[in-house]
């Protein structure tokens, strides 16, 4: 009897012993993440994060431009299968979820770490949330609080406005606009800005009049003046490096005080400082017809989940992270130059462009 029992002792511990070992097995997640040109790097800090509180969860990642190889990765492995998770933007989750890819999220604890402004743009249709937003950018025009100050010139409210600093700052040898259009992301980035205010604040269900034949790209009058905002800002640029210059060089001749301004997003935050912290700068809606023109917010990186990954708890665990580690948080935030979206987490990178985002959203010209 007392053999039996010894007998059975063991079994359980032997068991038990097995279970702990199976708890502790390394799991491996296959991410495919679509930076911007502010990320790259971020997958080593949350890697060192999940580290700490996860060891035997490893991440395999696949870093692309989210601009030009995301969508299409996406596509080939919507043929192969999905890696367990995708970081892309907001905008991501309406094309992915509505294919019925994408995990529900909506009843995760870890979401009531992330603000509710986040989480809108990811609710689709049924009312699910399907995606896990981490931070968001701003967009408009940038331009040098130094340059503007010696030359008397304010930020425009109208084009009549516009047309006067762009005078002013040629007469002074200064090009207006930095560009580099070589990046034809950079190309599309500003149109589309030029078209949520002309086009899209008017109408907002331009898209679907789009779809059913009603309108169209050509001839739309709004978005006829959309094209030649294109062209005053490239009738006032180096036109002879544009197609040439990448956005590091281009940056940086801003900040040399070679150009006045430049339309773009807080990715370009990043470039300034690392040139010049003390570089002193502001931004302001690039003004429309009809006045009103408000700044952009854009919900940037956005946690996606395969519908058909086998390791749905694995993944909680990694979101879990994402969204209640406050110290990865806040150094994923300075690092980028981005806006939290993380509760409880306040950025502090110095962003001199903050109280124009401040002034222009107390007057509600933001497109929060």
């Amino acid at each position: 009897m007392k053999k039996l029992v010894c007998m059975l002792l063991c079994l359980m511990l032997c068991a038990g012993a097995v279970s702990f070992v199976s708890a502790e097995e390394t799991v491996t997640l296959r991410v495919l993440a679509g930076q911007s040109t502010t990320d790259a790097g971020i997958e080593n800090m949350i890697d060192e994060a999940l580290a700490k509180k996860y060891p035997n969860i490893k991440l395999e990642w696949e870093c692309v431009d989210w601009g030009k190889d995301f969508q299409p990765k996406m596509q080939v492995y919507m043929q192969s299968g999905l890696p367990d998770i995708m970081i892309g933007k907001a905008q991501d989750v309406t094309t992915y979820g509505g294919l019925g890819l994408l995990a529900p999220l909506t009843d995760k604890p870890y979401l009531s770490e992330v603000m509710d402004a986040a989480k809108t743009g990811v609710t689709l249709e049924d009312g699910e949330i399907y995606g896990m937003t981490f931070n968001a950018l701003y967009q408009g025009v940038y331009y040098s609080r130094e340059l503007f100050a010696q030359l008397g010139l304010t930020p425009p409210a109208t084009h009549a406005e516009l047309n006067d600093i762009i005078v002013k700052l040629s007469e002074e040898g200064v090009v207006p606009f930095a560009t580099h259009m070589v990046d034809t992301w950079s190309i599309g980035n500003v149109t589309m800005q030029f078209a949520v205010n002309e086009v899209f604040n008017k109408d907002p269900l331009w898209g679907d009049h789009f779809r059913a034949g009603e309108v169209n790209f050509s001839d739309d009058p709004n978005y006829l003046i959309c094209y030649e905002y294109n062209k005053l800002i490239y009738d006032n640029t180096w036109k002879d490096e544009t197609f040439s210059l990448e956005q590091t060089a281009c940056d940086a001749r801003m900040v040399l005080g070679e150009a006045g301004m430049k339309v773009s997003g807080s990715w370009s935050i990043q470039n300034f400082l690392d040139i010049d912290e003390a570089f002193d700068f502001g931004i302001f809606p690039f003004p429309n017809q009809t006045g009103g023109a408000k700044l952009l917010f854009e919900p940037n990186i956005t946690w996606m989940v395969s519908a058909a990954s086998e390791a749905q708890d694995v993944i909680d665990k990694v979101l879990e992270v994402i969204a209640t580690d406050k110290e990865l948080a806040l150094e994923i935030y300075d690092y980028t130059k981005t806006a939290p979206m993380i509760k409880g987490v306040t950025p502090t990178f110095p962003n001199p462009s903050q109280a124009d985002i401040d002034l222009y959203a107390a007057a509600d010209s933001s497109g929060i």
